[in-house]
């Protein structure tokens, strides 16, 4: 047995080498790639490590639009994940602790919602967006985020409230606590877990969104870090390390929120695992 539990522990650990590989791989092309000059990438080997930290793509890429691409990306995605978040948790709490008639059609409405491709609605979205005067402009951005990413929000919300004991509400309301209260004091602090996973993982799908930033922006004002990176591979085609750089400074605000993130991320994963 001990033999087998080696052979085991071997057979994952080769494993897990081979997958840092393939995983780490891009990622180092990408930002060794960054530091290097124009040329350099093809006299000396795509993967060899840079000669000397070459600045200055990050400087003429900074010197450039990138600032307003940042702002537009993080006023987008912030505005949206509270919308999601605050809108899934009031939405998830009598899906998951109320019984009434309509409470599995509605909830069936949402889970079928998960299966629709977001791209069928480009222009429904596109003509509902110019009637509203909105089209070009940072905020027809956060429409469609907030409603594409609500079903599996609400989704996976709802799940990891209904695994919450039902004894801490029956003790509130015992107490004297109402369900306002109850939900605001006991059901909404527990779901603090469940929450920061939701705002980690929509995060990252709203942050790489492309689709939609193209068809609902077209001025230089109003474009995210997406568009810009398609822009700048436009205007460097030929200078890999300019793009490189673009592409590390649009992935560096993702990077450093899952670094920070992380273990509220894990704890929700391990919280919801260990529940169900």
């Amino acid at each position: 047995m001990k033999k087998k539990f080696k052979v085991g522990k071997i057979i994952v650990a080769l494993l897990a080498l081979i997958w840092l590989a393939i995983a780490g791989a891009p990622f180092y092309f990408m930002v060794a790639s960054a530091f290097k000059e124009q040329f350099e990438i093809f006299t000396t080997g795509v993967f060899a490590i840079p000669k000397g930290l070459y600045l200055q793509n990050f400087h003429k890429v900074i010197e450039g639009d990138f600032y307003k691409y940042l702002f537009n990306s993080i006023f987008v995605v912030g505005v949206s994940l509270v919308l999601i978040l605050f809108t899934s948790l009031f939405a998830s709490y009598p899906f998951s602790r109320f019984k009434f008639k309509l409470n599995k059609p509605l909830f069936g409405i949402i889970v079928a919602a998960m299966a629709v491709p977001i791209h069928v609605t480009l222009i429904p979205v596109f003509q509902l967006t110019q009637k509203l005067n909105l089209y070009d402009t940072i905020f027809a951005l956060i429409g469609p985020y907030t409603a594409f990413n609500l079903p599996i929000s609400v989704f996976i919300l709802t799940g990891f409230m209904a695994q919450i004991p039902k004894e801490l509400e029956e003790s509130a309301e015992i107490d004297g606590c109402g369900k306002y209260r109850t939900f605001f004091n006991i059901i909404a602090p527990l779901s603090k877990p469940g929450l920061a996973t939701l705002a980690i993982y929509n995060s990252v799908n709203m942050w790489n969104e492309f689709s939609f930033a193209l068809v609902l922006t077209q001025s230089q004002k109003s474009r995210t870090l997406p568009l810009s990176i398609w822009e700048y591979q436009g205007q460097y085609n030929a200078n890999i390390p300019m793009i490189m750089a673009v592409l590390t400074l649009c992935a560096l605000p993702m990077i450093l929120a899952f670094a920070i993130g992380q273990d509220k991320l894990i704890k929700g994963m391990m919280a919801g695992a260990v529940k169900g």
